[in-house]
Parts: C-alpha cells; structure tokens; sequence
C-alpha cells in the first residue's frame, strides 16, 4: 500500500496553490454536464456555439440542425464566460490579463476553431463529455490534444518563444 503521504506529495507539486479549487471545480462542471444533458437530451459542448448563433441570422440548413438547441447552447456559452469573469472578479486583481500579444491570440483564437471542427469537438467537450460516456473517438481525441500540447509547449520552450 503506498502512504497517503507519498500520494499528497506527488499530487502537491504540480499544484502549488492546492487541489481544492480544481475539484470543486470539477465538480461543478460534472454537474453542469449532467443536467444540460438530463434536461435536453443533449451533450454539452461550446464547440457548436457559433453554428447554433448563426442559426438565427441564416436560412442555410448547415445551421438550421441547430435550431432546435441554439438558446441552451447560447446561454451554455455565455455562461462560461460569465463565470470565469466572476472569477476573475472575485479573486483576481484585473480582469483578464495577459502579456500576450492580441495578434496571437487572434491566430490562436482561429487556429482552434479549425482544430475544433476538424476534431468534431473542442478538448473540453471531448474530454468531460466523451471519455464520461466512454466514446472511443474522444479517448483518441484526447489522447491526441494531450500529446500535441505536450509536443507544442515543448517545442516553444526550446525555441524560447515569448508571449
């Protein structure tokens, strides 16, 4: 049996500022998932948000499919960023600083968009919504963005690429 001690000290050093906040956060997340899809029916994801957003503007049936779903997905969406200005709010001293310069994360911004419809999904909706339901495809996917993001930090490290 390994010490619980041992476990801590493995976990704390990734997590400097403590787990606690993660796993409440989890938490809250599961939950979210859980009853978007007991009260709709469907999976969550913010990958769709575009689409269903232009649903109400555009009679092209690639987004009238989402017709039926774009209030929830609009208000799933507007939420996240809600909820992460309220953090920022609360235990933050500004909101949503950053270093890095605003035509990186334009590209950035474009690049994952690309990579979220190429992937049929974004990494979080994947990640908590398809490995919770054991999809084969998300463990795949996941196992693809985690080893991709790896490779990429790695290599920007190495190249001492700065924000």
């Amino acid at each position: 049996m390994i010490p619980p001690e041992l476990v801590f000290g493995i976990l704390a050093e990734p997590f400097p500022e403590g787990i606690t906040h993660y796993a409440v956060g989890g938490v809250l997340v599961g939950l979210g998932v859980a009853v978007i899809y007991l009260g709709t029916g469907h999976i969550a994801g913010a990958s769709t948000f575009l689409e269903s957003t232009l649903s109400y503007g555009s009679n092209l049936s690639r987004f009238q499919q989402y017709r039926p779903s774009r209030d929830w997905r609009v208000v799933f969406t507007l939420g996240i960023v809600a909820g992460a200005g309220v953090y920022a709010l609360l235990y933050q001293d500004a909101l949503w600083v950053t270093e890095v310069q605003a035509w990186r994360l334009f590209l950035g911004g474009i690049l994952i968009g690309i990579g979220t419809r190429l992937g049929k999904g974004c990494t979080s909706g994947h990640g908590v919504c398809g490995v919770g339901s054991v999809s084969s495809t998300s463990f795949v996917g996941v196992a693809t963005f985690l080893l991709i993001a790896i490779g990429t930090a790695q290599l920007v490290l190495a190249l001492e690429v700065v924000p």
